[in-house]
């Protein structure tokens, strides 16, 4: 028999209780705000949708308004950092959230669920921690769970399998979200999971170079004289420096060449993160005069 226990999260007051569930769930929780935290023992997909409609009651949520849900495959190590940031995004793209988190594979089957509903934040949270079989089947208990005709993105805060678009859990959604710096071999996970792209994957090393790529393209928007090449220069193994050395060569400049890497030249065929990940400590570009000498340069550190 499945139990619940409600409490208020950190900033609320709460009694707390453990009755057995029947039906739809009630907590019995007196709220003052902010978020209430149910949680589920040994339960089932339908348990949650009940204590998820009771919650959202309970608190005085929307029942609708999500935009997508944001499966999160993670570990319990990783969990918190992850949950904060997709908290954080979730103010701007209310969103149902879903942490799946295996647990041992050989102990009894069975199926926990933490659930957060805010009162004062959009969205809502549901962490799934699984044992036994489901944690080979996980995709059988998060696709009752997903918001009706909204986009399904898929996040693997930490090690990504070896394709993520044809995984169960990457397969129907519409982008997944890797992050090669969360492998061991940052620039060997880059390389595996170029190699395996389908349209919608998206690496986390990519995104961060925003700020990064917006400072060459802005010295480029300007008039300049012909750009005879670019220099990056970064940590070892990080991927970010790798994918900044490899778009100028592919876009702004006509060559690129990764300092003390051995791999110079325009975009050249076998130049993977393997042979371009040498220890580089800083990225700049340089825009050379007329005369030969650079009038300007920019460096992010």
């Amino acid at each position: 028999m499945s139990g619940v226990t409600a409490r208020v999260g950190p900033y609320g007051t709460a009694d707390l209780f453990v009755f057995p569930v029947g039906g739809i769930l009630r907590p019995r929780v007196s709220t003052r705000g902010v978020e209430m935290i149910i949680d589920l023992v040994d339960t089932t997909t339908h348990s949650i949708e009940d204590a998820l409609t009771a919650a959202r009651d309970r608190v005085g949520g929307p029942a609708v308004g999500n935009v997508l849900t944001l499966v999160i495959v993670t570990t319990e190590a990783d969990q918190y950092d992850a949950l904060r940031a997709s908290a954080e995004a979730s103010r701007e793209h209310p969103s149902r959230v879903i942490a799946v988190i295996p647990r041992g594979s050989d102990e009894a089957t069975r199926m926990d669920a933490e659930i957060h509903v805010a009162e004062a934040g959009p969205g809502e949270i549901v962490l799934l921690r699984l044992y036994g079989l489901l944690v080979r089947h996980a995709e059988s208990v998060v696709s009752p769970l997903l918001v009706p005709d909204a986009p399904l993105v898929t996040w693997w805060p930490g090690f990504a399998p070896e394709r993520p678009g044809d995984g169960p859990l990457g397969r129907p959604a519409q982008r997944r979200v890797t992050d090669a710096v969360g492998n061991a071999d940052p620039l060997g996970a880059l390389e595996r999971l170029g190699k395996a792209y389908l349209p919608g994957d998206t690496d986390l090393s990519w995104t961060r170079l925003t700020p990064w790529r917006s400072l060459p393209a802005a010295e480029l928007d300007r008039p300049h004289d012909e750009v005879t090449g670019a220099v990056t220069e970064a940590e070892p193994r990080n991927p970010s420096a790798v994918l900044l050395g490899g778009w100028p060569a592919g876009s702004a400049c006509r060559a690129s060449r990764r300092s003390r890497a051995g791999c110079t030249g325009a975009a050249r065929p076998n130049c993977s993160p393997r042979n371009c990940g040498a220890s580089n400590r800083m990225t700049s570009t340089e825009r050379p005069s007329s005369g030969g000498r650079g009038v300007s340069s920019c460096a992010v550190p």
